[in-house]
């Protein structure tokens, strides 16, 4: 019995070390994605959003390629459920939601005064839209408390888009009355982004029991190549012409060569390396490392501070992700408890 116990004891201890390791792989990942700010924004100038999108994944393609043909056979074997669920992972995640997120930055970069703060804050509301998003798609079953969660994390993320304006006449309704056009389309913008990753997440989680993550990520960036070549094709005049025009200078090619490998893709493998041993709850809390990376490089590297009101916000979205990920523990932890007892009834 003795020895059973030190089995045993050993055994958890050995687990407990490698979901702490998943945690600091989360944090390690989520740190390395808060340089995507300090290296998109610079890059306005040189490209549109859509230029900057497309070049970041033909940097990609270099991994997508190997990663598809070596994953061939698993991606095979996808029914056509699965695959619709690729194309809103490619297209939705890897495109469309880059390019708005882009789109947003840039719009808030030449507005400054703590917008691109806004921008990178309110994705901290991805968590939300992928919950709902498993509830709609997966069927997962949302808890009665989840809607005045989502409140809570509502009124977070108008703070984080709107704060900085409490001071002005008509306070927290400021924004329906005197907001600029500008900053309802770069905060819209950072929102729809944050909404198509989110569903993103669900759709991965989908597709995680027939792909693999190398897979996926590669299945992933090279879906999306093609509607970003047709994107610029149609919406940019010359899109080659300006493409190679903006990679005249050197800095801009190796930005986009950081941007496209360090949270593009590494941040990416490593995160979900640290997701693989890591309880939901502690993922989210390792996630904030995204937040305070970003929001410390944007005060030192481009001069943006982060207002009270903005604090305020970051504090209720993570409070409500926080909250709601303990809720789905405990659903989960009961439900396994039943399951164990009926086994042994």
């Amino acid at each position: 019995m003795g020895s059973g116990t030190r089995t045993l004891a050993g055994d958890r201890r050995s687990v407990a070390g490698f979901a702490g390791t998943g945690v600091l792989l989360v944090a390690l990942g989520a740190a390395v994605w808060g340089t995507d700010t300090v290296l998109r924004a610079p890059l306005s100038a040189a490209f549109t959003p859509v230029l900057l999108v497309l070049g970041e994944h033909l940097v990609l393609a270099l991994y997508a390629v190997p990663a598809v043909v070596l994953g061939w056979r698993e991606i095979s074997t996808l029914d056509a459920p699965r695959w619709g669920a690729l194309i809103v992972v490619g297209w939705g995640g890897s495109a469309v939601a880059t390019i708005l997120f882009t789109t947003g930055l840039f719009a808030a970069f030449e507005a400054g005064a703590g917008s691109v703060n806004t921008v990178l804050l309110l994705q901290q509301t991805q968590p939300l839209f992928a919950i709902t998003a498993a509830a709609v798609v997966l069927g997962e079953r949302l808890t009665v408390i989840y809607a005045p969660i989502f409140a809570v994390a509502a009124f977070g993320a108008y703070l984080l888009a709107f704060g900085d304006l409490i001071g002005e006449p008509g306070g927290l309704l400021s924004p329906f009355t005197q907001v600029g056009r500008a900053r309802l389309e770069f905060a819209l913008a950072a929102l729809g982004a944050a909404a198509l990753w989110g569903t993103s997440t669900a759709m991965g989680r989908y597709l995680g029991g027939r792909l693999s993550f190398p897979t996926l990520t590669g299945a992933r960036f090279l879906t999306a190549l093609p509607l970003l070549l047709v994107w610029a094709a149609v919406a940019v005049p010359d899109a080659a012409g300006s493409f190679s025009g903006g990679l005249a200078e050197p800095q801009v090619a190796r930005n986009l060569v950081l941007l496209a490998v360090f949270p593009g893709l590494l941040g990416l493998l490593v995160y979900y390396r640290g997701l693989r041993s890591t309880p939901a709850s502690y993922a989210t809390l390792a996630e904030l490392a995204y937040p305070a990376t970003g929001v410390t490089l944007n005060w030192l590297l481009l001069g943006e501070p982060l207002t009270v009101a903005q604090g305020v916000g970051v504090v209720l979205v993570v409070g409500a992700i926080v909250a709601m990920n303990r809720v789905k523990s405990g659903v989960r932890q009961r439900g396994v408890r039943v399951e164990r007892l009926s086994e042994e009834g």
